[in-house]
């Protein structure tokens, strides 16, 4: 398989034979997540022709594009009689990542999420807190005082993977994963933060749950949250989540 070593240390590798991908490193770390977001928001804010869309993860990012359309047009420029698309594409991402200037701080956005916690709504919440000697009302706490970095969202549509989670609350998932999680609800597993943005089997811990919608079909992008946001969780009452998810129903 034919792969190239960036300058930047950025190894790019075909998938299959319409993407690409760049991986940046090996292991969860702003450092990389702020490549990875430059580097997309270079390639989209000057896309290639044949360009499709960019796909953040933790350490990578895949690049898909239609080659019949990146071939064409180094035919129609440089009248070439063979051309490998993979090699144009990552000749481009090569040259986008030697003239990158990391050094330059990221603009997050900040989303406000509110969470109803506890009870109906975050049924691990107990759990969570004897499995670190601390009071619901701690975890409540120490939950929706910290910050979080949306480094990629996956495995369902709108699903935000959120690091920053407090050691102090880190718990490990369920030894038996739920059939069905219901829209909304906020969990933790080990470090990292989420939540659920339709409804579906998961083994995270559910602490909380929002009112508002993650994933929104009829809009696009269609999830409310995107690779690089901030999140910030509101706690709300149990009164003001149903009056919150009835306006949200009613839209």
């Amino acid at each position: 398989m034919n792969q190239t070593v960036t300058k930047a240390s950025a190894v790019i590798s075909p998938l299959g034979d319409s993407a690409l991908v760049i991986t940046f490193g090996d292991s969860i770390q702003y450092d990389i997540h702020k490549q990875i977001k430059t580097c997309k928001d270079s390639i989209e804010l000057d896309p290639f022709p044949g360009f499709i869309e960019c796909v953040p993860a933790f350490t990578n990012l895949t690049i898909f594009y239609n080659p019949l359309e990146v071939v064409a047009a180094v035919k129609k420029k440089q009248k070439k009689e063979f051309v490998s698309p993979f090699a144009v594409v990552a000749s481009i991402i090569r040259k986008k990542l030697e003239n990158e200037q990391t050094e330059k701080e990221l603009a997050h956005r900040t989303v406000s999420i509110p969470v109803c916690y506890g009870g109906e709504y975050g049924p691990d919440l107990e759990y969570v807190a004897r499995h670190h000697n601390l009071t619901p009302e701690e975890v409540i706490s120490i939950h929706s005082e910290g910050e979080y970095l949306a480094y990629m969202i996956g495995f369902a549509p709108g699903f935000p993977f959120l690091g920053g989670l407090s050691e102090r609350i880190a718990t490990p998932r369920r030894s038996s994963p739920r059939t069905s999680i219901p829209a909304g609800s906020v969990g933790i597993a080990g470090m990292q933060t989420g939540v659920y943005p339709i409804s579906t089997p998961g083994g995270w811990q559910l602490i909380g749950q929002t009112p508002i919608k993650l994933f929104l079909p009829e809009q696009n992008p269609p999830s409310l949250l995107q690779a690089g946001d901030i999140v910030k969780f509101e706690p709300i009452s149990k009164e003001e989540y149903q009056e919150m998810k009835a306006k949200e129903e009613g839209k």
